[in-house]
């Protein structure tokens, strides 16, 4: 995968290359008397999922077939080795040994599954999402990459991604965030009790000195699984610890069996304290030593295989690193299209680099209250603005000034002007913790939705048929 396309892979939403979730479903025999019941809606015509020829100039015929169900649509072999296509160059190019191809297409296979079960969810549901604002969240992508969209095109289809699949699967993650925010985000409440036993529980942490670097891999268990399905689940990941300790490569086993959503980025958990593991982890962990990895976990989620990679003091005070900075900001309106703003703040970024005043020009063109101060946004601490906004800025070096970016408030320059590191007050320390508090709960809260999803939906699997 060319190295500019795999940035653009980390910016664009996970889902499209993570690993997968099982599905297990089957479909309810008709009850007596619903044929006559007014309330009964009948189930949707069964599809025919025989094989399919197209016929090629030359006389060539290339088959394809059926192989998932997922209510009223259908996933084909092509769909299949299209993703194999795409998540093989992606492993390859971070050094990752490939798992067997059928685990791997089976892997994928759930996950396109999943990922459809969604679709299909946001779509009942009246959640659309329009080709203009496809077009923008396209754009945004390639803006983040410094990249033209002709370039950006360019790139993904000399990587073997047809344009038309990609923009489909962009659409469909955007549809499936908007989902997510509505059915969870809006429900998640934070209370100062649990702020409180947060900041204590981060007091703790300091005095335990330690913070562990982890990957993982997770086998779900189904909620409400029986004891059949709960022992399947457990041999399922007594065969990933049997490869591992056998030799092979965490991320290779973490690609083949996890069905957590960084199955394809290793397993990789990063850096965790102390005092955020689960007691499970923490006590498994205190045993083992950089490189070592535990035996199967249980949790209410499922098994978990844990590795640590690496460990380490906390004994420094929490810091919090600040960024001055200034922008132009350019709003879309009444005579002035997304594009337009893009092109005017273009030409501005020229002039400044050709030694215009950044703050002259802000007075003159910017159309945020900043403007009378020269663009100037004072000391910015992270969460201060628009993730967005954040993520271009934390990028750029000092004096550095972006190209044109946009967020919901319109396109910006931006223009890092120093960065210092400062202590968190009170206030920032009781906002970062109501923060990550609403992140795990945020998490905990889709796990069951989806959960919940999977249950409503008719999947039939047809992989192995031949």
């Amino acid at each position: 995968m060319n190295h500019r396309l795999l940035r653009i892979c980390q910016l664009v939403p996970a889902a499209l290359f993570v690993g997968s979730v099982s599905i297990v479903a089957a479909q309810a025999p008709l009850a007596p008397g619903a044929a006559t019941n007014p309330l009964f809606t009948p189930p949707a015509p069964k599809l025919d999922t025989s094989l399919t020829a197209t016929v090629k100039p030359g006389g060539v015929i290339e088959l394809d077939r059926i192989v998932a169900v997922v209510n009223n649509e259908v996933i084909t072999m092509n769909d299949l080795n299209e993703r194999m296509a795409t998540v093989s160059a992606q492993l390859k190019k971070q050094g990752t040994q490939l798992p067997a191809v059928d685990a791997l297409r089976k892997q994928l296979l759930d996950r396109m599954v999943l990922d459809l079960v969604e679709v299909q969810e946001a779509k009942e549901t009246g959640i659309k999402v329009d080709d203009d604002t496809l077009d923008k969240t396209l754009q945004r992508i390639a803006d983040e990459n410094s990249l033209s969209m002709t370039e950006f095109r360019r790139l993904t289809e000399q990587d073997g991604i047809r344009w038309s699949k990609f923009r489909d699967e962009i659409r469909a993650e955007v549809m499936k965030t908007r989902l997510r925010e509505r059915e969870v985000g809006g429900n998640i409440n934070v209370t100062d009790a649990e702020i409180d036993t947060q900041l204590l529980l981060e007091t703790r942490e300091a005095s335990t000195d330690q913070e562990f670097r982890l990957a993982h891999i997770l086998v779900l268990v189904p909620e409400q699984a029986t004891s059949v399905q709960i022992e399947a689940r457990r041999k399922r990941a007594l065969q990933a610890l049997s490869e591992l300790r056998k030799g092979a490569e965490f991320a290779q086993i973490s690609a083949q069996f996890s069905e957590a959503p960084d199955a394809l980025q290793g397993g990789n958990l990063g850096w965790r304290p102390a005092g955020r593991l689960p007691a499970i982890f923490l006590e498994a962990l205190s045993a083992l030593k950089a490189g070592e990895t535990t035996d199967i976990l249980r949790s209410a989620n499922g098994f978990h295989i844990v590795k640590l990679l690496d460990k380490r003091g906390r004994n420094e005070q929490p810091t919090i690193q600040q960024t001055r900075a200034r922008h132009i900001l350019i709003k879309p309106k009444e005579g002035v299209t997304d594009d337009d703003a893009r092109e005017r703040l273009s030409r501005l970024r020229e002039r400044i680099i050709g030694g215009a005043d950044f703050a002259e020009l802000a007075k003159v063109h910017s159309d945020d209250p900043s403007a009378t101060k020269g663009g100037e946004l004072g000391w910015l601490s992270p969460g201060d603005t628009v993730p967005e906004f954040d993520r271009v800025m934390n990028q750029l070096r000092d004096n550095e000034i972006s190209a044109p970016m946009q967020s919901q408030f319109g396109w910006h320059l931006i223009q890092v002007e120093e960065r210092r590191t400062e202590g968190v007050s009170e206030e920032r320390r009781r906002a970062a913790a109501r923060n990550v508090i609403r992140l795990r709960k945020t998490d905990e809260a889709v796990e069951d939705w989806l959960r919940q999803a999977k249950d409503r939906a008719f999947v039939e699997l047809k992989l192995e048929e031949k």
